[in-house]
């Protein structure tokens, strides 16, 4: 008999994302024979900046998001430096990058620990712990006490919990749970990393057109230095081989969630004047990479709450809500490349490089860890590929960090003059932690004329779009086999494994 199956609200994200399911009954339970991502608010940031100065943007699309607002902050900034004619110069660069790379780890790091390792490791375990980590035994007391008031805090970090296979082995439970403690500190000293440049964090005042505000001094660098010392440490002994050990207690997830399996990059980091990237950026379909056109990018409203012109590119974009839109079920547009759906993130990212023609470091590195764990590279479309990819992207900036930290000239100017033009226009591309970020831009008289953002989790948590295409959760969705549609832990899985940011995706 067929059901349907709601996670709503999805707990442990960003923002506020109901997923709905249709399922058929097969052997082992219920197989996803459609799904729905809904977006459940409107916010208007569009609308908001329409008319105020320019500089006022990199300041206010960075409260579109407390967990990525670097990632904005850059966008804004990028688009900017364009309708401006300028660049960042050297130290500025370097600057922005590793403000942004600071925000990255933070959020790698709070995806896996905070928001995803609950879906594997079972968090009651700990209350029968009785050793004597100072972790464990604060976790013990944070958990009993969640559960005790879960009437008044139905939400908890810790909660709802589903009813599902867990980490067996105890000992190794025990471990994770511990590391999850230990990854609140690392997270707090990546904040603070960013700080040091970045004036204060989530929301930095210091990042400007054409640089930063914070000169490097020796005292500065040392200070970033100590704590990314401290934070690779965590990532070479703690993360990744915590990564390594979900992907061996649940090898089915190598095969559960693989999406639409065409991924899209800006690319991101820039490494010197030219524009070349650290990561790259470029378009994988059908495993060929292809450079990227933004051209091709489009958004459609056919199932989205607005009535903006559908098919428009972001340069010409609108935002004009319609609440009561008949057959429309999210607040999320739903973008397109050459009218087809597109995965971005850190899969996309690591995709994206391993096939670009200059990617052999990033292949033989790759291919290295996946021989490891006897898995070859298409299986990297899954739950567990997606996971992998963060670690491999946060050891890569920590390594690129410490290279970044080296360039830099103490002393010299942090950013490079400007003059706000009369009338221009720019977009600003870069990735987010959670994937693909664009920010398009037009001034008149020194004022927005017209601001757009596209945002990585409007991509990947689209409705449907014109053609009636699933966005990429959706199909990733679709195909997976709900052991109890009671306690649906299976879906709950596959959509974090994307770390969806709704606030982001209906801003």
């Amino acid at each position: 008999m067929s059901r349907t199956v709601n996670i709503s609200p999805v707990t442990r994200i960003e923002g506020h994302l109901a997923i709905h399911t249709e399922t058929e009954p097969v052997a082992g339970g219920h197989r996803v024979t459609s799904a729905r991502c809904e977006g459940e608010m409107f916010r208007g940031f569009e609308t908001i900046l329409t008319g105020r100065d320019p500089l006022d943007a990199q300041q206010i699309t960075q409260r579109i998001c407390g967990v990525c607002p670097i990632s904005h902050s850059i966008a804004s900034v990028r688009a900017q430096e364009m309708a401006y004619g300028i660049k960042p110069n050297r130290n500025g660069r370097l600057l922005q990058n590793l403000v942004f790379a600071a925000n990255y780890l933070q959020s790698h790091v709070l995806h896996f620990y905070v928001l995803a390792a609950l879906d594997f490791v079972d968090v009651t375990a700990v209350l029968k712990y009785t050793g004597s980590s100072r972790a464990l035994r604060d976790l013990r007391r944070w958990v009993k006490a969640a559960l005790d008031r879960s009437d008044v805090f139905p939400a908890a970090p810790f909660l709802p919990r589903f009813e599902a296979d867990y980490v067996k082995d105890v000992n190794v439970n025990w471990t994770l749970l511990a590391h999850y403690v230990e990854a609140l500190e690392i997270r707090r000293l990546a904040h603070e990393m960013a700080a040091v440049f970045g004036a204060k964090l989530p929301h930095s005042t210091a990042i400007v057109p054409g640089g930063v505000t914070q000169a490097p001094t020796l005292e500065r660098v040392l200070a970033y230095r100590t704590r990314l010392k401290e934070i690779g440490r965590f990532v070479e002994d703690v993360y990744v081989p915590d990564l390594v050990t979900a992907a061996q207690a649940f090898p089915s997830y190598w095969k559960i969630g693989g999406g639409c399996k065409d991924v899209l990059s800006y690319g991101a980091f820039e490494m010197d004047d030219a524009g070349a990237l650290r990561f790259p950026s470029g378009v994988v379909r059908g495993g060929v990479w292809a450079p990227l056109d933004i051209a091709h990018i489009t958004e459609e409203v056919r199932y989205s709450r607005f009535d903006s012109g559908t098919g428009l590119h972001p340069s010409r974009g609108e935002t004009r809500p319609a609440p009561r839109k008949p057959d429309a079920y999210s607040w999320l547009k739903a973008p397109r490349y050459q009218g087809q759906p597109m995965e971005v993130g850190p899969l996309a990212r690591v995709l994206v490089a391993y096939h670009s023609p200059d990617g052999q470091a990033v292949r033989t590195q790759v291919d290295a860890l996946l021989k490891k764990l006897a898995v070859k590279p298409a299986q990297l479309h899954s739950v567990i590929g997606r996971h992998l990819c963060r670690g491999l992207e946060a050891q890569w900036l920590v390594a690129q960090a410490h290279q970044w930290l080296d360039e830099l000239e103490l002393g010299a100017a942090p950013a490079k003059d400007f003059v706000i033009c009369d009338r221009g226009e720019g977009h600003g591309l870069t990735e987010a932690p959670r994937g693909a970020l664009g920010h398009w831009l037009s001034v008149r008289n020194h004022q927005i004329e017209r601001y757009q953002c596209v945002v990585p989790t409007t991509w990947n948590c689209s409705p449907r779009d014109d053609k009636d295409q699933p966005g990429p959760v959706e199909q990733a969705l679709t195909g997976v086999v709900i052991a109890n549609p009671d306690h649906p832990i299976e879906p709950a899985r596959v959509v974090r494994s994307f770390d969806p940011c709704i606030a982001c995706a209906v801003h």
